[in-house]
């Protein structure tokens, strides 16, 4: 962990999709920066490993990347340069049913509306808010910035996404297919979907699919990590792995420190020297359910029921809205859904280099109680196996990843939490506290930058964005000494 002779500007502590993008974004700005990872390989939530065979690349975490592409933060990085390459697949989405056609998710509003059938509501609720995507994605995601990018489509989003997803379904859509495929949606927000704001979940995913789509990064999400990784050391930045950090007193001298950790790690890695105001307050932060994971390595593609499902990389297994709402409130209170609501990705679809030739690569998970210790494997191949009969048959490796595993492998997956915490309401408000700007600390020169800040989980590196953004503007931006390096 030695730092350079001449020293940092500033010191990142984790190298997840936010403290990647903050240590570039402060970097790109003419500031010198180390970043310090805990773990073996960098990237936090965007590693690729071979967890079942030789040959086979999965996604540990994320695989299906929307918000990269609306990302500010991200667009305005030049990856591409670094080798970032993004595959889309035929289909962003596919919600199959036992007894109906599955439920589509096209880029083109109107073409699901028509799959979906005669007066399904989708295009009067989605068409409005997809036409002004992109300053409704900066809206949302730099969530404090006054005045807003976009007030009258933020008012019309937040008109319908204040709503819980089952109310809103019922009232916006017609038929069973439409009102399915907006819970499915909705339920990436791990809550209860008759909670307020769940709603709001599945438009923005839903309107992030007729924008940008649904890609992947070729090779791996590891690729997003290795471009940013790439960029931060073409512009002198630095990268040291294995090397956890105990405590603040660790880190060289620098006149800014990024923290890309969970309250709780802020909490062990700060200790006293926090305020004890501060300290009560993240001691109160809630950590949402936990996933239980499984890949596999397949000696072909997956037999779907239904074979329009097969160009679809992001599945959706549920059925029903009152099947996906059921299973989603049974973990909400704590219990393990016999029929869960299981997120499939078989990302061959899009990018074939992910297996050997004629080969294919899966993973899906299900939600859980934080922490639990319940094996859902065959809850979650019987899932697939109602709408894939004969999948079982494929499977030449499979890896499994409960709660704990997930957080050994990411110590800010709390439980399992892959979101960075709950992300109801009052948290998404209180972020991890109530404050005009949360990335800051009380600590001068310390800033929070994790999906535990806004705008929340997800691959968009937003949270780093806005830490490194304030950093600059508490120090004026000029503290270079390595003016060059670009």
């Amino acid at each position: 962990m030695a730092a350079s002779a001449d020293g940092f500007d500033a010191v990142v502590v984790g190298s997840g999709p936010n403290g990647l993008t903050g240590a570039v974004t402060l970097a790109e700005a003419g500031w010198r920066v180390l970043v310090i990872e805990a773990a073996p390989t960098a990237g936090g939530g965007l590693r690729t490993e071979e967890l079942t065979l030789a040959g086979f690349r999965h996604d540990v975490c994320a695989t299906v990347l929307p918000l990269a592409l609306a990302s500010p933060a991200l667009r305005a990085l030049p990856l591409a340069a670094e080798g970032l390459r993004w595959a889309h697949p035929p289909v962003p989405l596919a919600h199959p049913f036992e007894d109906a056609p599955a439920a589509l998710l096209h880029r083109d509003v109107v073409q699901t509306d028509t799959d979906l059938g005669a007066r399904s509501g989708w295009s009067r609720l989605l068409a409005p808010l997809a036409a002004d995507a992109d300053r409704l994605a900066t809206g949302l995601l730099a969530p404090l910035d006054l005045p807003p990018p976009a007030p009258v489509t933020l008012a019309r989003f937040g008109a319908r996404g204040l709503w819980p997803a089952t109310m809103l379904a019922r009232l916006a859509l017609r038929g069973d297919r439409g009102r399915a495929l907006l819970a499915g949606l909705a339920a990436h927000s791990m809550l209860d979907l008759g909670q307020p704001i769940t709603g709001g979940y599945g438009l923005f995913l839903a309107v992030l699919a007729h924008a940008v789509g649904w890609p992947l990064a070729v090779g791996g999400s590891q690729s997003l990590a290795d471009a940013l990784i790439a960029r931060l050391r073409r512009l002198g930045g630095e990268l040291v792995t294995d090397s956890p950090v105990r405590s603040l007193a660790e880190l060289p001298p620098a006149a800014a420190v990024l923290l890309d950790l969970t309250p709780r790690q802020v909490l062990t890695v700060a200790g006293d020297r926090l305020p004890a105001g501060y300290r009560r307050a993240l001691a109160r932060y809630r950590y949402g359910p936990g996933v239980f994971k499984v890949d596999w390595a397949l000696d072909g593609p997956v037999p779907w029921r239904d074979p329009s499902v097969a160009g679809a990389a992001t599945v959706h297994l549920g059925g029903t809205l009152a099947e996906v709402t059921a299973a989603e409130r049974t973990v909400a209170r704590g219990g393990h859904p016999s029929r869960p609501f299981v997120l499939f990705v078989q990302a061959g679809v899009a990018d074939p280099s992910r297996a050997p030739a004629g080969r294919h690569t899966a993973w899906a998970y299900c939600h859980v109680p934080s922490g639990s210790t319940v094996d859902m494997t065959e809850a979650i191949e019987a899932q697939v196996e109602r709408f894939a009969p004969g999948f079982r048959d494929r499977v030449l490796g499979r890896h499994t990843m409960s709660p704990k595993a997930l957080e050994a492998h990411n110590a800010n997956e709390i439980g399992g939490d892959i979101g960075g915490g709950t992300a109801d309401l009052r948290q998404l408000i209180a972020r991890p506290v109530l404050s005009a700007r949360p990335w800051a600390t009380p600590l001068p020169g310390v800033y929070l930058c994790s999906a535990a800040t806004p705008p929340g989980g997800g691959v968009h590196g937003m949270g780093g964005a806005h830490a490194a953004h304030l950093a600059l503007r508490h120090t004026g931006g000029a503290l270079s000494r390595n003016p060059g390096g670009r």
